[in-house]
Parts: structure tokens; C-alpha cells; sequence
């Protein structure tokens, strides 16, 4: 009988002796897929718009959607000027205008525009962000204002991802001089540092380049991705190694111990990992798919890591064990046993504290404001562009910009729309297609007949009647051949379009004036059409004197909806910006958090359940952990921080499915040794055992946490590395305060509490 529980041990032998053996393949399979992954991570799309990850039935998506194919949007700048009078204000607007690439600079004596001695130039460009004509007239504007006192507010020429990326190098830089002070003075041999920096390098690079299979991933997820993998997969490696040298004191053979430590580690390390990925997994069924991406990119990582630890590291281990042994050190961990035996004579004082503390953490944590506009997020490292983004808002009146998508081929109601928008209490400015004037009075959009076009051209009337002959013809039309020439009527905007065509084709020659005008219209006209008319929309822009989040511009939005509804029907239009977005951000965020938080603590509720066979055992550990949780954003809410949404859900489901493993690494050393030690001895060295993984695996976390949190400028990456590292730390002293004498308090109820299921006590007995 004892065949079939050994058998199971056989099995886990099997397979580490089949990966031992065939470590010289797996070498060669490792360094394939390196290679592949290191050409593959500059193909990896970055998405720094966070919009792009809401659920594709949300209006702002639908709209986005919508604008990214059928309009562009040409590149803008916001350039405050202090301590500079109007009249040299205006100077410099005027010869902006002058320069390639630069459409229009808008500039007036309005509060928009000139505040004390400030002055607001609003410029428009010829181009996207990413034109070279742009990015050079930018780049001219910066050197002629580099005297001025100024703050620049643009996209152009700010490669966000390449400054993410050059910032996170950094942080990498310094996380890995302080994980090797770490690791050293945890680890038991010097160069198992080296095999652990060699290990997680080729985790990293193989989750980095099989992210271009997703398509693009999240500008967040890609930053953070290579800092968690390392703070949440390190600790599998060190498991390994310390297996491996606890075997090679009992086996003369290293290939055998490595064999007897890896079929261990196995069981152990997957395990271990079950309840992170838990917790990553969750993240993926939200409804804002920032949270797939992120899940996904993660939960990815972890198995890297772990096929990494299972496959590679045996083989590298077995490379270098005379380096393992010569570099041998005596552990600098201190004894932890006076600090169990304090918890464990010191009654239940950490419990009480934490049961008074408790309820506050509960309340302040609920009280955490969380913004849904990237503006409203305060920083924690102050960048150039959101200094001079809060200037800008702090000394001009704050705007907010709309767009309303309306159905092509009604010119006359999106008329009738746009004057009623522009009434709309707060509306400082609305610019369509039928209300962009091309002489008093008369819009693109009005209809035109040859005369009108002649003197607006000052060209021959006999030209203009064949040219409107000429498009009837091509458009079915025959009044203008048979009929009434001269009452022959068509949109302006569609004669210009016909006429560029013919002029370019050859058919139509201009005299020079005449072609000089026409050519001003034509580059007013295309970058009209190109931002306001698409194949089955047409697009309206306003501006609101409103900030992005509030009653105040939810209430705004509603008011252009009625407007714009007015004349064309319930459902038949959709409005789009920053205020609709962090509408629908915060409706996805009210659902997406219960549930996140509902299934993380359900998924890691079940597997410690089937972990420890205990109803009360896995209450008490996800009590604790979810406690400090409470902690970790009621310290958010008293630092009067405004974080991002995005912070609670992301962290809430890392916090919980990483840092249960140390509440699990100290129930399990508790347990083991309880067998064998009064329940008081046990907990004494249950404390002492455990503290070098937990002080490991969480200072690592800890640490990642803080750097990225005051090292990168981004502020959704930052606070969610705040978080991270806090959470980390919280949970770390909570382990080794509350989670000891918990444990001791309600032992008699753990293993009352306790069940057996029906294979693994068959499986028992046949011991």
C-alpha cells in the first residue's frame, strides 16, 4: 500500500531526473527562445491611452473608435509666456504664425488668453504629433521662447514610452543593487546571487518578448511588468537553491541531490504560486481591460519565471556547484527565537492593537478619493509637462474639450445644433463643418451657385457655370445642363473638393491670383475636413470652461446631448472627450472593485482551504492579509492623496493573491512542527524558520514598490507602486506581529475546524 503514495513521489523523481538529464537540451531550447524574445520585444505595441482599454460597448470607446478612422487629429500646444506684456504677447503669436508647419496661434486680450502678465498662446499645427514639419516647428518654438518664461504643454516631440522606458531603467538599476544587498544577506552562498540575476534575466526577456503575441499591451503594464515579475517570482528561485543545499549535505552525488531538491521544490513552488496567480487571474475578468492586460502580462511572467526555476536553473545550478561551495557563508539572518518567544509570552497585545486599529482602516479606506482624469491624480515626482500643465490650469480658466459625432449629409441640422451648443452655459468656443465662415455670413456648408462662386473666387462667371455643369453631369444633376444654370445650387464644401480634384487632374487652370486664394482655401478646407468630416460622421469640437470630472461637467455634457439630440434624434448621436471617459472609467470602476475584491479573496480563500484542510485556519490568513489591505489605503486616505482608480483594483488583487504566501509560509512551518512541539515551541520556531523567506521575498517587494513609486513621473504608475510597496510592508509586519499570536489565540478553533477530504485520507491511510 505504501507503493501508491510513493509512487506519487516516483513521479515528481521522474520528472526531475528527466530534467536534469536533459539539461544540455534545455540549454540549447533556453537560448533559442532568448534570442527569439530579444528580437521580439521591439515589436511589442505600447498603448499610452488608457481609454483604449475601456469595454467596447462604452460610449467614449464606440466614439474613440469611431474618430480614430474617420478623422485626424492634428497636433496643438498650449504655451504659457510669464511675466511678458500683450502687446509683446501678440508680437510673438504673429511670427509663430510664420513658421512651416504652424497652422493658426490663437491669442486675444480674453481671460482665456491674458491673465497678470501672462499670456496663454493656444498654436495648431499643420500635422500629427508625429510630422516632421511639426516636430520641427516645435522644436523652433522651444529655441525662440528658450529666454522667455515658459510652460509648454504638448505631445509633440514628448516620446512618452521612451522616457517611461529610461526612467524604469533606472529604477532597475538601483532595484538591483539593493536585491543583492538583500539576497546576500539571506542567502547562504555568495554566487547563488548570480545564479538568481541569471535566472530571473531570461524569465524577464522571454514574458517581455512573448507580449508582442498580445498585440499591444498598456504603457502601465509595460513599465511595472519587469519590477513585479522579479518582487513577486524571486522567491521561487531561493526556494530551489536552499532545497539544493540542504540535499547536497545529504547526497555525495550532486546530479542526485539536485534530482531529490527539484522534485521537492516542484511541489512547493507551484504551489506557492497558485495563490498569486489567483489573485492576477482576477484582475482579468474586469470589465476594464487594463486589467486583463495587466493580469495576462503578469500571470505570464509568473509561469516564465516558474518554467525558468523548473527547466534552467537545475542545469546552471549543476554548471557551477564548486562556485556554490566555495563561496559558502554563514547565514547573517539574526535568531529570530526571542522575537517568538516575545509574541508568544506577550500574549495577544499585536491582535488587540490590531482589532482597535481595524475598524478606522476600514472606514478611512473607504473614504479614499480616487479620480478617474489623469489631471486630477497629484503627483508623486513632478515631471516638466505636468508642472506646466498645473500652471497652465492654475493662472487660466480650466476648459475641457468635447466632441459631438453627428451623422454625415445634414448640414442644416448640424447648423441649428451648433448654435444651440454654443448657448449652453460654460461653452466657450464650438467649431463644425457648418459653422466655419468663408465670408459673412455663409459657412462651408451653405450652398453656392456659379455666381457666388465667382466672386468669391473673382473668377469668370462663363468658368464657373461649366465648372457646376460639369459636376451635375458627374453627379446626376442635369438642372445644371437643361435647366436653370445660374439657380443651381451645391454645398461649398463639396464644390471645393471638385474643383481641387480638376485642378489637379490638369482639366482646370487658374490665373495666379486666383490659384494663390484658392490655395489658402485649400490647406483652411483640408485640414477642416481632415478633423471634422469622415465617411459616415461628421464631428463637432467644444470647448467648456469646466474641469474634466464633476456634477458640474457631467451636467454639461447631458446639455450638449439634449442640444445635439434636438435635431437628430435619441441614440443618434455620441459624445466624446475627457469627461465622458472618466464618467464611464468610473461607472467600469464601481462594478470592476467588489467584484475584484470579491473573487480574489474567494480564489485565495479555496486554495488555502485545500492547503490547510481548515474552515478557521483560512479564514484567520485571509483576515489578515485583507487587513492589512484596509491599512495600506487608509494610509493613502490620511496622506491626502488622490490616486488613480485604476491603484485600488490593481493592487487590492497583487496585495492579496502575493503577500498571502508569507501568512502561508509561516501557518505551514507552524503546523509542520507542531507535530512534534507544544503549539507555544512551534510558533518560536515557526516565526524564527519563516522570517528569511518573508524578509526576503517582501523587503524585495517593498523596495521595487518604492522606487518605482519616487522614481517614475508617470502618476498611475507611481501610486500603484506606492501602493505596492506600503501593502508589502504592512503585510510583512502584520505576519510577524498579529498573525502569530492570532494563530496561538484561535489554534482550538483552527483544528476543530479542520476536515479531511476523502483522497487525500485514503491516501493517509495507506501509509
Amino acid at each position: 500500500m505504501q507503493r501508491k503514495v510513493s509512487g506519487k513521489l516516483d513521479i515528481m523523481k521522474t520528472i526531475a531526473a528527466g530534467i536534469v538529464k536533459g539539461r544540455f537540451m534545455i540549454y540549447a531550447l533556453f537560448l533559442g527562445a532568448v534570442i527569439y524574445c530579444v528580437l521580439s520585444i521591439g515589436k511589442v505595441q505600447i498603448n499610452n491611452d488608457l481609454t483604449a482599454f475601456l469595454p467596447s460597448d462604452t460610449e467614449t470607446r464606440r466614439g474613440l473608435s469611431i474618430m480614430e478612422e474617420e478623422f485626424t487629429t492634428y497636433a496643438s500646444a498650449n504655451i504659457m509666456v510669464s511675466n511678458i506684456t500683450y502687446e509683446h504677447a501678440a508680437e510673438l503669436a504673429a511670427s509663430m504664425e510664420e513658421y512651416d508647419g504652424v497652422f493658426s496661434v490663437a491669442f486675444d486680450d480674453s481671460r482665456s488668453h491674458y491673465v497678470n502678465t501672462s499670456a496663454m498662446l493656444s498654436v495648431s499645427f499643420e500635422g500629427t504629433d508625429t510630422d516632421e514639419t511639426v516636430l520641427a516647428a516645435m522644436e523652433q518654438i522651444r529655441t525662440d521662447l528658450s529666454d522667455y518664461d515658459t510652460y509648454i504643454s504638448t505631445t509633440v516631440g514628448e516620446d512618452y514610452t521612451e522616457k517611461l522606458a529610461g526612467e524604469m531603467v533606472g529604477v532597475l538599476l538601483i532595484a538591483a543593487l539593493v536585491i543583492v544587498a538583500v539576497l546576500l544577506f539571506t542567502s547562504r552562498s555568495y554566487f547563488e546571487v548570480v545564479i538568481f540575476f541569471l535566472v530571473f534575466a531570461v524569465a524577464a526577456i522571454l514574458n517581455m518578448g512573448t507580449n508582442h503575441w498580445l498585440g499591444e499591451i498598456s504603457s502601465i503594464t509595460n513599465s511595472i511588468a519587469v519590477v513585479m515579475q522579479l518582487a513577486l517570482a524571486i522567491d521561487y528561485a531561493i526556494i530551489l537553491s536552499h532545497r539544493y543545499q540542504d540535499e547536497a549535505t545529504r547526497f555525495s552525488s550532486k546530479r542526485q541531490a539536485m534530482i531529490e531538491a527539484l522534485s521537492k521544490a516542484i511541489v512547493e513552488i507551484s504551489a506557492s504560486s497558485l495563490t498569486t496567480i489567483s489573485g492576477l487571474v482576477a484582475l482579468t475578468l474586469m470589465q476594464f481591460r487594463l486589467g486583463y492586460d495587466l493580469g495576462i502580462v503578469l500571470s505570464k511572467g509568473i509561469l516564465c519565471s516558474l518554467l525558468t526555476v523548473f527547466l534552467l536553473m537545475p542545469g546552471l545550478i549543476l554548471l557551477f556547484p564548486k562556485a556554490l561551495q566555495k563561496t559558502a557563508h554563514k547565514t547573517l539572518v539574526p535568531n529570530m527565537q526571542p522575537w517568538g518567544k516575545f509574541l508568544v509570552r506577550g500574549k495577544y497585545v499585536f491582535v488587540i492593537l490590531f482589532v482597535l486599529v481595524l475598524p478606522f482602516s476600514i472606514v478611512f479606506s473607504e473614504r479614499t478619493h480616487y479620480v478617474f482624469a489623469d489631471s486630477s491624480i497629484n503627483e508623486l515626482v513632478y515631471s516638466q509637462g505636468r508642472e506646466a500643465m498645473h500652471k497652465i490650469t492654475n493662472t487660466f480658466d480650466e476648459s475641457s474639450a468635447v466632441a459631438v459625432l453627428v451623422p454625415v449629409g445634414s448640414p442644416d441640422k448640424e447648423k441649428a445644433a451648433l448654435e444651440e451648443i454654443a448657448r449652453i452655459d460654460h461653452v466657450k468656443s464650438v467649431m463644425g463643418l457648418s459653422n466655419i465662415q468663408i465670408e459673412e455670413g455663409r459657412v462651408l456648408t451653405d450652398s453656392y451657385t456659379p455666381r457666388m462662386l465667382s466672386e468669391l473666387l473673382d473668377i469668370d462667371i462663363e468658368l464657373s457655370n461649366l465648372l457646376f455643369q460639369a459636376y451635375g453631369v458627374e453627379h446626376d444633376a442635369y438642372q445644371a445642363i437643361f435647366g436653370d444654370t445660374e439657380s443651381y445650387a451645391v454645398p461649398l464644401i463639396d464644390m471645393f473638393s471638385y474643383l481641387f480634384e480638376k485642378i489637379d487632374q490638369g482639366i482646370v487652370t487658374l490665373d495666379d491670383a486666383a490659384a494663390q486664394e484658392l490655395d489658402a482655401m485649400r490647406e483652411m478646407l483640408t485640414m477642416a475636413t481632415d478633423q471634422l468630416q469622415g465617411e459616415n460622421w461628421n464631428r463637432m469640437v467644444l470647448t467648456a470652461s469646466v474641469p474634466p470630472e464633476g456634477e458640474e461637467s457631467l451636467a454639461l455634457t447631458q446639455a450638449v446631448r439634449e442640444a445635439a439630440e434636438k435635431y437628430y434624434g435619441k441614440n443618434e448621436i455620441l459624445v466624446v472627450g475627457d469627461i465622458t471617459s472618466t464618467h464611464d472609467l468610473s461607472a467600469s470602476f464601481h462594478s470592476d472593485s467588489t467584484m475584484i475584491n470579491v473573487l480574489t479573496i474567494l480564489f485565495v480563500f479555496l486554495i488555502l482551504l485545500f492547503t490547510f484542510r481548515s474552515v478557521a485556519g483560512a479564514v484567520i490568513l485571509v483576515f489578515v492579509i485583507q487587513g492589512s489591505i484596509w491599512l495600506n489605503f487608509a494610509c493613502t486616505y490620511l496622506a491626502g492623496d488622490t490616486p488613480s482608480f485604476v491603484t485600488n483594483m490593481i493592487v487590492s488583487a497583487i496585495q492579496m493573491g502575493a503577500t498571502i504566501d508569507y501568512a502561508i509560509v509561516l501557518m505551514n512551518r507552524y503546523q509542520t512542527l507542531k507535530q512534534t512541539l507544544t503549539a507555544k515551541e512551534a510558533m518560536v520556531q515557526a516565526v524564527n524558520q519563516s522570517f528569511t523567506t518573508i524578509f526576503t521575498s517582501g523587503s524585495i517587494m517593498t523596495v521595487a514598490g518604492f522606487l518605482i513609486a519616487y522614481r517614475i513621473s508617470d502618476v498611475y504608475v507611481g501610486h500603484i507602486g506606492l501602493a505596492v510597496g506600503r501593502g508589502a510592508l504592512i503585510s510583512i509586519i502584520l505576519v510577524l506581529t498579529v498573525l502569530p499570536q492570532l494563530i496561538c489565540l484561535l489554534d482550538k478553533v483552527i483544528d476543530k475546524t479542520k476536515f479531511q477530504i476523502h483522497w487525500a485520507q485514503k491516501g493517509e491511510d495507506l501509509q
